[in-house]
């Protein structure tokens, strides 16, 4: 089997990063020591895509876990699974990094870079087939932005071939938690470009938005956020770790939906979510999955994808579920919304099926999407870098750390590419082609 290596970056890449083992333990029936308590084969038939044998025969998560201040790290020691992990693979520094993301990319973060990797390297050596690194971070702070990105740059050095996904959490439009947020994502999104294979973008406010209309929460907390993160990404990697029909594995997943080596930006979305007082009220059929789950309001990240058209489309259904009644409901979705699916690519929803349950529903589906509507929540950091950089303003805390004014003017037009390439494929047709062939045969009959 093919395994993942799992690095979790920063406070917020902790946080869902643990939520995540959390959530996948209990799937695959593993408790906090370590030890199989589950019921049904299939939980260890791909159990070592996620975790490795230990001696007695415990499951260890394949993970690493990283910041720059001790404190996180308590905090998941001290949490529902903190035994699980193995305590070498705990690594940080005394410092932090001040929201910097110069000092986690440049200075604070270079320095404990090479332990890292040494662990890495060890995880990396422990496995038959490795198959590519998973990141959680998030773009809003300085260690999970600077550092974060930095460490993909440097696996993507030394394993070129493998490949490397990433769970960002980005700045979310109203809620900002740091002054700094729109240079830190400006900069990370530029590394992201470059040295990631697919990158699913998540964000609080979005976040907030369903725990608030949808699951009628009146306050949020961020466990409850956090848990809708972990839900997400227990179904985007459902494939990878039980036996299923199609994209078993990163790769696939990767050839199937990105159509253009840069734009690998993807928002997720899950179904079905309900308020606890509605359940008893409807019944879940695939239809009612699908219809959440091309419901704007089930987006995971601040874009409307309405307003853009999906370039690809991965669904993943758990539980019980024919594969004729999916492949038919899903034809029926795309012929109803064509206009929304990009025409030039056929065939641009990959639909995937798992017959075991999620823990927390029945039957469930998991949405990732290619969409061209991203390109909202790039322009609204890339607005806010804009006006802030116009006046240099907070420049000297990153100048300080060695860098230059060219690397932030780089980053902004590497942005601006980003968002305008999204703009030529949104507006793309299929007749662009045949105009141009009708204009050479006129003037070959004139």
């Amino acid at each position: 089997m093919r395994e993942i290596v799992h690095l979790q970056v920063g406070q917020c890449g902790n946080q869902i990063g643990s939520k995540f083992w959390q959530t996948i333990s209990k799937e695959h029936g593993i408790d906090p020591a370590g030890k199989y308590i589950g019921d049904n084969d299939l939980q260890l038939e791909r159990i070592n895509v996620y975790f490795t044998e230990a001696h007695n025969d415990n499951y260890v998560p394949r993970a690493v876990l990283v910041d720059l201040e001790p404190g996180t790290m308590d905090t998941v020691r001290s949490g529902p699974i903190g035994t699980l992990f193995k305590p070498d693979n705990f690594i940080f520094a005394q410092n932090g990094a001040g929201n910097n993301w110069a000092k986690g990319h440049y200075t604070e973060g270079a320095e404990i870079c090479e332990n890292v990797l040494d662990v890495i390297r060890t995880e990396i050596e422990r496995c038959d087939c490795f198959q590519g690194f998973q990141f959680t971070h998030s773009l809003g702070g300085g260690t999970g932005s600077g550092f974060g990105t930095l460490l993909t740059s440097k696996v993507r050095e030394e394993y070129p071939d493998r490949m490397v996904t990433s769970f960002s959490v980005v700045p979310s439009p109203k809620v900002s938690e740091v002054v700094l947020e729109p240079y830190n994502a400006t900069l990370s999104v530029q590394q992201l470009i470059e040295n990631t294979d697919q990158t699913q973008c998540i964000d609080n406010e979005a976040l907030y938005e369903i725990c608030f209309q949808t699951l009628k929460k009146p306050t949020p907390t961020y466990e409850d956020l956090n848990h809708l993160i972990s839900l997400t990404m227990s179904g985007v990697t459902t494939c990878f770790r039980f036996p299923g029909q199609l994209n078993a594995d990163l790769r696939k997943l990767s050839v199937n939906m990105v159509p253009f080596p840069r734009l690998h930006f993807f928002v997720p979305g899950f179904a079905p979510l309900t308020a606890p007082g509605s359940v008893a009220y409807r019944k879940l059929s695939v239809k009612d999955l699908t219809e959440q789950m091309f419901n704007p309001r089930n987006i995971m990240a601040a874009c409307n994808p309405t307003t853009g058209r999906y370039l690809t489309v991965a669904t993943i259904f758990r539980g019980p579920v024919s594969m004729k009644e999916v492949d038919h409901v899903m034809f029926d979705t795309q012929s109803k919304n064509s206009a929304y699916f990009v025409e030039w690519i056929p065939h641009n929803v990959q639909t995937a099926v798992c017959d075991i349950s999620s823990p927390h529903a029945p039957f469930s589906s998991t949405f990732i999407a290619n969409t061209t509507a991203i390109q909202d929540l790039f322009k609204r950091i890339q607005e806010q870098f804009s006006v802030m950089f116009r006046r240099k303003a907070f420049l000297h805390w990153y100048l300080g750390e060695g860098m230059d004014e060219q690397e932030f003017t780089e980053a902004e037009s590497n942005l601006i590419d980003l968002i305008s390439e999204y703009q030529q494929y949104q507006d793309a047709e299929v007749d662009d082609y045949n105009e141009t062939d009708e204009e050479e045969q006129e003037t070959e009959e004139q």
